[in-house]
């Protein structure tokens, strides 16, 4: 097994029922303050999406569809599933102080808020505009996000974990990155999942939903 495996294995915490997800890592200093010990708060709804049907990743380029930010583009920095939300780089940003002490009012900072995943669309790198998506295999059995309108595979970009290990440039049993060996089909290569195959089509400070304990 990985050290990186272990590590999490290690820091995994025990979370209590009717456990809030924010913005903040389960178990950190800000995250206990939101979830006290012993406090049950109100159960959130969540539209249930299964990971089969997840298409966006940290690292993806995006659209914000509503907003004070609606028709800008970003990148995709934070996913918590789930909320089903995804975090904008530079974008839905609101502000907060930090460092607030008795005798000093705290810095003011920046801060994104989150997105639900129906409020941005994956951009379709022909034309850079957004477009919906569907999961398909190739013919060597790979599945892949593919752009409705232009049938181009949107790859899943290579992004670093917490840890900072970037799971695609693992090197595999023949000694080759996984970029390398997994390679990339054109349209032409594309089947619609069948059903042997199967697959499918969706915090902290300014998280939407929290002002409720």
């Amino acid at each position: 097994m990985r050290l990186s495996a272990l590590l999490a294995l290690a820091s995994k915490v025990t979370l209590p029922p009717n456990y809030r997800y924010g913005m903040s890592r389960p178990g950190s200093l800000s995250d206990k303050k939101k979830n006290p010990p012993g406090t049950r708060r109100r159960p959130v709804a969540v539209e249930p999406i299964s990971d089969e049907d997840w298409h966006l990743f940290c690292g993806d380029r995006v659209e914000i569809l509503e907003g004070k930010d609606a028709g800008k583009q970003g990148k995709v920095v934070q996913v918590i599933r789930q909320r089903n939300w995804v975090v904008v780089e530079g974008l839905n940003t609101h502000y907060r102080y930090v460092g607030k002490t008795v005798d000093y009012r705290g810095t003011m900072i920046p801060s994104e808020a989150p997105l639900l995943h129906n409020q941005v669309k994956l951009v379709d790198p022909v034309d850079r505009k957004p477009t919906e998506v569907e999961w398909r295999f190739t013919e060597a059995g790979e599945r892949v996000r593919v752009s409705r309108r232009s049938g181009r595979i949107i790859p899943k970009p290579e992004f670093p974990r917490a840890d900072g290990i970037v799971p695609e440039t693992w090197i595999g049993e023949a000694g080759w990155p996984q970029r390398h060996i997994s390679g990339r089909c054109s349209r032409k290569n594309l089947c619609a999942p069948s059903k042997d195959t199967g697959g499918g089509g969706d915090g902290g400070d300014g998280d939407p939903g929290d002002s409720e304990t």
